[in-house]
């Protein structure tokens, strides 16, 4: 197991996590450290009973506040998936392999409930700002994080759709979400067909920090990562050519940048703002 767990944060981080012993570690840390996203999926169904059961487990995590500000949708009808399948799809942001997924769930946060209370017991609510939004849609952030632990640990595959925010105005009509209710993620689920690939993170000297912010080593650290990862698992098709030309070198920071040279989601504040949030 130790040995195990270790090989997969050296396969993880491209070196050894160092001052701690692995030799006593839980067998969810291996879990955790081997995990992969899934866009490959069986046609076995997964049941019912069981999703619920794991949306159940999601809503045990943190929430902030004990304010609970997060929902899930579980996307069950045949023609309300086709509609999200379309959307999610097509377009210059299109993800085929949705559509293959067997089942979707959406993570929303949900800052309605919150104000309901207040006019329920007379309160005023004076929180109007930035943090009304925030709150929510880290709650949904950390019931997505519970629910792929309590999912993967019994061998089912996902994988998080950020894509659901592309057409947030038409997602959220599909879905009946009132004021105040948003779309977090979407979330593919199914059983895997194929186990999960590790992918390659920073390096903990980019990510971790003791005490203060330090990025003073960030670049050299970043290009010693594409190298690594380019020769772990090379990125076979490179971006907008037509726009940015075929680099000679195309590692992880390239391809970033290219993703993010284009609009994205640009509609989302206004949308934000049309579900009633004063961003403030």
């Amino acid at each position: 197991m130790s040995d195990t767990l270790a090989a997969l944060l050296a396969e993880r981080f491209g070196a050894a996590c160092p001052h701690f012993s692995t030799a006593d570690a839980p067998e969810t840390w291996q879990h955790i450290a081997g995990r992969g996203s899934c866009r490959h999926f069986t046609e076995q169904e997964v049941p019912g009973e069981l999703i619920e059961l794991l949306c159940a487990l999601a809503f045990c995590s943190p929430s902030k506040s004990d304010l609970q500000q997060r929902d899930i949708i579980m996307v069950e009808d045949e023609g309300l998936r086709l509609e999200l399948n379309r959307i999610l799809t097509s377009g210059p942001l299109a993800q085929a392999w949705i559509e293959n997924a067997p089942h979707l769930l959406v993570f929303c946060g949900n800052n309605r409930r919150q104000r309901q209370l207040h006019d329920w017991r007379g309160k005023p609510f004076v929180n109007d700002h930035l943090d009304a939004f925030f709150n929510p849609a880290v709650d949904a952030g950390i019931a997505l994080a519970g629910f792929m632990q309590a999912a993967e640990a019994i061998g089912l595959g996902c994988c998080p759709i950020s894509a659901i925010r592309n057409d947030a105005g038409t997602v959220s009509d599909l879905l009946g979400l009132p004021d105040h209710v948003f779309p977090v993620a979407g979330l593919a689920l199914g059983w895997p067909k194929f186990p999960p690939r590790v992918t390659m993170r920073l390096p903990l000297s980019t990510t971790l920090h003791k005490d203060r912010f330090d990025d003073s080593t960030v670049r050299g650290d970043i290009e010693a990562y594409d190298e690594e990862r380019t020769q772990h698992r090379p990125i076979t098709a490179q971006r907008d050519i037509d726009t940015f030309g075929e680099a000679e070198r195309y590692g992880w920071s390239e391809d970033k940048a290219r993703q993010y040279a284009k609009p994205e989601r640009e509609q989302f504040g206004a949308f934000v703002r049309n579900k009633g949030f004063t961003l403030d």
